[in-house]
């Protein structure tokens, strides 16, 4: 379970923002600032889909060449697979907050310094092998009781906050048209993921099937879980590099 407090208040920031941003009625006084330019601040909502999930964010203009935007992303993804013989029904749940700066170097081209305020991105499984079943632990054979088969749990949790860097071409908060189409490449620094594995049951010797071990007691077992896990968070380092791609919509006002 995603800490919903933290993305709750994420949320309720851009709707701040939203609301403080939005263009004055009509027949509101403007400001001095505004009486002399004759222009309001551009301001713009919108929709993406991207490699943190689905996606909304809001932004305002300063000047010609430079945004300021923060967007929220949201998405589960359910995924099943069987790794050394033991079975991972898993979700990926995708919950951020990110904040970003615009800065157009030509055109529509920009470049995009940002910030993952709130990281809550995580992979949840369970972990199940039937009774009789052989699975291995960092290369140790062993046989799923039948009386008391293996399950456990699975998780890997990311740093709750990460640099960013984005470049691509289109503007959320376009000056001359109201609607506006954008694509994003980038990177997000957010560390090595943390694998954390437990397992509970009972495990067999392959040969001398009668000899069963609780391997959730049993410090020889428990040793071959750790050996495992940190197998796993060596895999993942391949990805502490994020790729952020995306694609949105927006609408000035």
């Amino acid at each position: 379970m995603f800490h919903f407090r933290r993305f709750a208040f994420a949320a309720l920031l851009v709707l701040s923002l939203a609301a403080l941003l939005s263009p004055r009625p009509a027949n509101a006084e403007p400001s001095s600032k505004h009486k002399k330019s004759g222009r309001a601040i551009p301001f713009a909502v919108g929709i993406k889909a991207s490699s943190l999930g689905l996606g909304v964010e809001a932004g305002i203009g300063i000047g010609s060449r430079f945004n300021v935007r923060a967007g929220l992303n949201g998405l589960n993804v359910s995924h099943r697979m069987v790794s050394n013989g033991i079975q991972y029904d898993g979700a990926i749940r995708f919950r951020s907050a990110e904040a970003l700066v615009d800065i157009f170097l030509f055109k529509s081209f920009h470049v995009s310094p940002g910030l993952l305020l709130y990281n809550g991105n995580k992979i949840v499984a369970t972990a199940f092998v039937p009774g009789g079943n052989t699975f291995t632990l960092n290369g140790l054979p062993l046989v799923s009781d039948p009386a008391d088969p293996i399950n456990g749990n699975a998780t890997i949790l990311l740093n709750k906050a990460a640099p960013m860097i984005r470049w691509g071409f289109g503007n959320m908060v376009p000056r001359k048209s109201h609607f506006s189409f954008h694509i994003e490449g980038g990177i997000i620094f957010q560390g090595s993921p943390k694998a954390q594995l437990a397992l509970n049951g009972s495990a067999c010797d392959p040969i001398a099937v009668l000899l069963c071990y609780n391997v959730a007691t049993d410090p020889a077992i428990q040793s071959q879980i750790q050996a495992q896990q940190t197998k796993i968070n060596n895999d993942l380092k391949i990805i502490k590099y994020y790729p952020a791609f995306s694609m949105g919509l927006s609408y000035r006002f």
